[in-house]
């Protein structure tokens, strides 16, 4: 029987005349999968998932392959709070720490072998990466199509060098198109992100379906999420702006579809680092597209709030956060291995807001990395800092490790208690600084928060009481394990945002059938602030210490509550 959806999608990519054929071959690549042994599903996300981010050679140790060192130190170190892992580009890759992928199939020889992939996801669920808008230009796709070989002639996009593009939206201040030489003379390719980074031509179906036998072979791998990285530049047309196109959004339509006959299980996750409501339109119809979307406007007004003393903006961002359906959620995030965005604060930050954030990252030695917009000027789009380093206040340099900690931790309290999935990188979760001698090293000003650590120093770290490593830890863990015990904070749970007091950011989290709820408050002043709670008697999940009437929430305080009646 014809499975409606996968011709519809086709049918709408490439009409009608191909649909038949092009269904055809994907069943083939479909029944290719289903033959292979895949392990059980895992249980539904819920309120004691969270996702660590990390990249495969983080933590290392003498004459070890590092996946293995990642292994048993996740193992030994978060298994009780951690559930998934997200394994940044583990693949041969050319440049962009990963992001410039030489060959999709393979796991990078300097980080280990596919045993040690699956050795993490014995104790962990999975997320990989789908970087499927573009390849490395060492990649064999790629020097195929310089030597004119079929299929491969066609798995690029090439232009006229003197085409108009100018209505293409432009990510980063480089070119867009990059000159080569090939077999049949030289040719321009499109290039959104880097020379070495070559876009894949899905006007092509056969590279969609290339494409799609790659995630297929991730799922086989154990792969639990996918993240589909950059994924709202996948569809280009000359004349348009060649972002967030209808095709775009069917290909993740197609993509989920597949999933959904073969691996229901699997959870897609879009990576749009843009404006809010652009980035939410890859939830679909809360049923066709993805189910997780990177919230990416909470890291920049988090930062906001604390660099303001003033939760006001955040909070009414946050009021507006709603879902399509019970079939998705945010993925809630504050930092990653790339900086902080700030293109998705348009419209909801004023500019001058945005230029005195970017002052304070550059006042406190980070670096703001920028775009070039289509009359030629350039805005700043990213934010170069450790998310620990960027809450700092460059008139306090010598503040005590304990106020650093706890204004930190007061951050994180804030993604933690939203309605989602929480993503927590490998240098929050750890309470690392930045690391400028990296960019120094590299020229690459993300470099910064890439920093890879010895086994040997950061255990010793996390074991020496008073240590900023290990107040961050413990802070986190506590926090974590308040989480998941607590059904409130389900990622599919309501939430309410309340207005208590400017500084406070208070969301009031109700578990989906309503059994469990959590006030919590997270106090983003250096100041002491009063508030009257609601008429009963409270608990903090985080302290067991009683609250009631009027209290008094100290500077970076995080306090969850629950009716006593109830803890």
């Amino acid at each position: 029987m014809m499975n409606s959806d996968l011709y519809n999608h086709l049918a709408f990519l490439y009409g009608a005349t191909s649909a038949a054929d092009l269904y055809q071959e994907l069943q083939k690549i479909i029944g290719q999968f289903q033959a292979k042994r895949l392990r059980p599903f895992p249980d539904p996300l819920t309120e004691r998932d969270a996702v660590l981010i990390t990249y495969g050679d983080m933590v290392q140790r003498a004459a070890e392959a590092p996946l293995h060192t990642l292994s048993h130190f996740l193992r030994q170190r978060v298994a009780e709070i951690i559930s998934s892992v997200h394994v940044l580009p583990f693949y041969p890759y050319s440049s962009d720490d990963g992001f410039s992928v030489i060959d999709y199939h393979a796991v990078d020889p300097a980080l280990g072998t596919w045993a040690d992939v699956a050795a993490i996801g014995a104790d962990f669920r999975l997320m990989f990466d789908g970087v499927i808008n573009h390849i490395s230009r060492e990649s064999a796709w790629f020097q195929g199509f310089l030597r004119d070989e079929a299929p491969y002639r066609d798995y690029f996009i090439t232009v006229d060098a003197a085409a108009d593009l100018t209505a293409v939206f432009r990510p980063r201040a480089l070119p867009l198109l990059t000159a080569v030489k090939t077999k049949s003379g030289t040719k321009h390719v499109w290039t959104t992100f880097s020379d070495d980074q070559i876009d894949l031509n899905y006007a092509n179906p056969a590279v969609l379906l290339a494409i799609i036998e790659v995630l297929l072979f991730y799922v086989a791998q154990g792969a639990d999420l996918i993240r589909l990285d950059a994924i709202a530049f996948m569809w280009k047309e000359i004349g348009t702006s060649c972002i967030h196109l209808p095709q775009t959004h069917r290909i993740i339509q197609l993509l989920r579809a597949v999933l959904n006959d073969v691996a229901p299980h699997v959870v897609l996750i879009t990576e749009t680092n843009v404006p809010h409501e652009d980035n939410i339109s890859y939830f679909g119809n809360g049923r066709n597209e993805a189910q997780l979307v990177y919230n990416f406007s909470l890291p920049p007004l988090t930062l906001h709030a604390f660099h303001s003393g003033s939760a006001a903006i955040l909070s009414q961002w946050a009021a507006t956060l709603t879902l399509p359906s019970d079939h998705v959620t945010f993925f809630n995030f504050l930092a990653s291995h790339d900086g902080i965005g700030v293109t998705p604060t348009r419209g909801i930050l004023p500019e001058t807001a945005v230029a005195a954030m970017a002052a304070r990252v550059q006042a406190l030695g980070g670096e703001v990395s920028y775009r070039t917009n289509p009359d030629g000027s350039q805005s700043a789009y990213e934010l170069n800092i450790n998310y620990l380093d960027a809450l700092g206040d460059p008139t306090q340099p010598d503040e005590p490790t304990q106020t650093i900690a706890q204004r930190f931790l007061a951050a994180q309290g804030i993604m933690l208690a939203l309605r989602g999935v929480p993503g927590i990188y490998f240098h929050s979760l750890f309470g690392s600084r930045g690391w400028p001698q990296g960019v120094a090293q590299t020229q690459h000003k993300r470099t910064i928060n890439r920093q890879k650590l010895a086994y040997e120093t950061i255990t010793a770290e996390l074991d020496t009481a008073g240590t900023l490593r290990q107040i961050v830890f413990d802070g986190y863990r506590q926090m974590l394990q308040a989480r998941a015990r607590s059904a409130a904070f389900h990622p599919n749970g309501e939430q309410a945002i309340l207005t208590l007091h400017p500084a406070i950011f208070a969301v009031q989290r109700t578990s989906p059938d309503g059994s469990a709820s959590v006030l919590c408050l997270h106090n983003v002043a250096n100041d002491t602030i009063p508030v009257t709670l609601p008429p009963g008697d409270f608990t903090d999940l985080l302290t067991k210490r009683p609250f009631s009437g009027q209290i008094q929430i100290r500077p970076y305080q995080v306090l969850w509550l629950q009716e006593t009646s109830c803890a």
